[in-house]
């Protein structure tokens, strides 16, 4: 568990880093494309704060329906670093309390340990940071232990997947192909 609380950790910390190189919020970069089809670095950026707000909600043990709408829409107002700081802040303490990847979360799926949504969360944060990376044009690789871990999670497990999963299907990659290429395409990226 405290490998997978590490691998969150510092994909929080790419994604961080990322999003404060996008610049104020009237800067043009916010509005660049990214690998995410129809979605700017803007959308991007408010889908992964949605769910770091997300976070300490569920792992306090409320309900979806409990927290209803409330993270719906544009949550990162004026100010998206700031928005994106004190989320991430609050989604990484809620993970780190003690006993938190022992708990169960209700997911809109359903009752789900929180080890596995935080597998989840790695996931995106990992993903999506390649995206943002993409979007503003700088170095886009992954860290080499989360590339390690997501093929051993996700690889057994295409079917989730599939064209209409929260990514793209899965491609073909060359069998010469590295690491970080063949997870990218396990969610419909090409490197």
């Amino acid at each position: 568990m405290d490998e997978l609380l590490s691998l969150h950790r510092v994909n929080a910390e790419r994604f961080s880093r990322l999003v404060h190189r996008v610049g104020p919020p009237d800067a043009d970069a916010w509005q660049r494309p990214t690998p995410c089809t129809g979605w700017t670095v803007r959308d991007l950026v408010n889908h992964l704060t949605s769910e770091q707000l997300w976070a300490p909600e569920l792992l306090a043990g409320r309900t979806v329906a409990e927290v209803g709408d409330r993270f719906d829409g544009d949550v990162l107002g004026a100010d998206p670093v700031a928005a994106w700081d004190a989320a991430v802040a609050a989604s990484l303490a809620a993970f780190a309390e003690p006993g938190a990847l022992g708990r169960t979360v209700d997911l809109s799926r359903g009752p789900t340990a929180a080890h596995d949504y935080l597998d989840e969360m790695l996931t995106d944060l990992a993903v999506h940071g390649w995206d943002l990376a993409r979007g503003l044009g700088v170095e886009d690789d992954i860290d080499p232990a989360t590339v390690d871990r997501l093929l051993v999670e996700w690889s057994g497990r295409t079917d989730e997947l599939a064209p209409g999963s929260a990514f793209a299907g899965p491609l073909d990659v060359a069998d010469d192909a590295d690491q970080q290429t063949r997870l990218l395409a396990l969610f419909g990226r090409r490197a």
